[in-house]
């Protein structure tokens, strides 16, 4: 298990109506999910974090305040993936140069119905023009969104190829039988569901953790069901921690959390999302404040 493990929050980004990053809550909010938020670490720029809906310069903008911030580099991965692989190539060496402990990589997710060996091919050519020194590199299989899965076939093979360097798979598939294949079939590389459902079993799984958006809101809670696996009080607080994040899961699932992340840091700039996302309606805000608990 490498040093990125345990509860690891998708981070939510917190962007202007103008459409800019706000560097300073960023910085701010990924403080506190590591010292009062429960967080082991932090994905960065991610699908939660809205990463695709900015331009490079952004997001290398936004990586660059993490890394001047003081915080723990070693805590922190970040979505480098793009469509353009010479995008994903830059926003990698970025991530690597500035320090960061992880890049996650989303497949390329245009054109559809790509072999095993094509997107392979565009794995390993990232790979080889980056030349990662720090970072290690991560896997997002997403193919509900990306419609381009990274087959556990693919996976084997590039870390076949690249070993030390393919460091581990996030599965945001919502199959949990990928992941448990996945760790039994390449048992080098660090397995993390999207659920925090899961920490409580994730030593039998063989999971490093988990990657997951709700975090941002019940991190604590996860965290007490990743110090405690494998005991009765882990899946007492597993179970806790899965109940917001179900109801969380009942409103479209980004700006639901950007709203109980304004609650959580009494702040209703965080209710702003980049296009073309879009804010909870007034009814949806009043149901999912009435279903959370207290988080002011």
């Amino acid at each position: 298990m490498g040093d990125l493990s345990g509860v690891i929050v998708a981070a939510a980004t917190p962007v202007g109506p103008d459409g800019e990053i706000d560097q300073k809550r960023l910085v701010d909010h990924c403080r506190w999910l590591l010292e009062d938020g429960g967080c082991d670490g932090v994905n960065l720029l991610g699908t939660t974090g809205e990463a695709t809906s900015f331009s490079v310069a952004q997001r290398v903008a936004a990586m660059t305040s993490i890394a001047r911030s003081g915080l723990p580099m070693s805590r922190f991965m970040v979505g480098t993936g793009a469509a353009a692989l010479a995008d994903a190539v830059a926003l990698t060496k970025s991530a690597d140069e500035l320090g960061f402990a992880g890049a996650l990589l989303v497949p390329p997710f245009y054109y559809k119905g790509l072999s095993e060996d094509a997107v392979a091919r565009y794995v390993q050519a990232l790979l080889d023009g980056t030349g990662l020194q720090r970072a290690k590199l991560y896997l997002y299989h997403i193919p509900q969104f990306s419609g381009v899965p990274f087959a556990i076939s693919i996976v084997e093979r590039l870390a076949e190829k690249n070993p030390g360097v393919l460091a581990g798979v996030k599965d945001s598939s919502g199959d949990l039988s990928y992941s448990k294949d996945l760790a039994r079939r390449v048992p080098g590389i660090d397995v993390f569901p999207s659920s925090e459902g899961t920490l409580a079993t994730a030593d039998e799984n063989g999971f490093a953790g988990c990657i997951s958006a709700t975090v941002n809101v019940n991190g604590a809670i996860a965290r007490d069901a990743w110090r405690s696996r494998g005991t009765d009080a882990g899946k007492q607080a597993g179970a806790k921690a899965l109940a917001i994040r179900e109801t969380l899961s009942k409103f479209p699932l980004v700006p639901a959390v950007k709203w109980a992340v304004s609650l959580i840091h009494r702040d209703p700039f965080w209710r702003h999302l980049q296009p073309p996302l879009a804010s909870l309606g007034e009814e949806q805000a009043k149901a999912l404040e009435a279903a959370l608990p207290s988080l002011g």
